[in-house]
């Protein structure tokens, strides 16, 4: 096994819409994937086949997931389950830092 690490610093921040940041790092079997997610970013509702453990650095943040909304602060943490159809509203005024792991690997 050839085990190289990084610094999650150098990876640059890479827009994704109007006010959502990523940084994105993936082994074999899972992905890593750090959002900045501004206040008033335009939530974008969609699904995909992986697991999605969310976790929240900073923020105020509220996660539609088929319907049902979740409120999520500092240390908050869920888990959105596969092929569910889900985005998310910034609920402060600051900048969330939401930190999620997906299984299996995103590409």
């Amino acid at each position: 096994m050839d085990i190289q690490p990084v610094n999650w610093e150098a990876i640059p921040w890479e827009p994704v819409r109007e006010g959502v940041e990523r940084k994105v790092y993936s082994g074999e079997g899972a992905t890593l994937s750090l959002a900045r997610l501004h206040p008033g970013a335009a939530p974008k509702p969609h699904a995909h086949p992986h697991e999605q453990v969310v976790y929240i650095l900073d923020g105020d943040i509220e996660y539609h997931v088929e319907g049902a909304v979740t409120r999520l602060t500092r240390g908050g943490l869920m888990v959105v389950p596969p092929n569910q159809r889900h985005h998310f509203v910034v609920t402060g005024d600051t900048p969330v830092l939401n930190l999620d792991v997906f299984t299996p690997r995103r590409d």
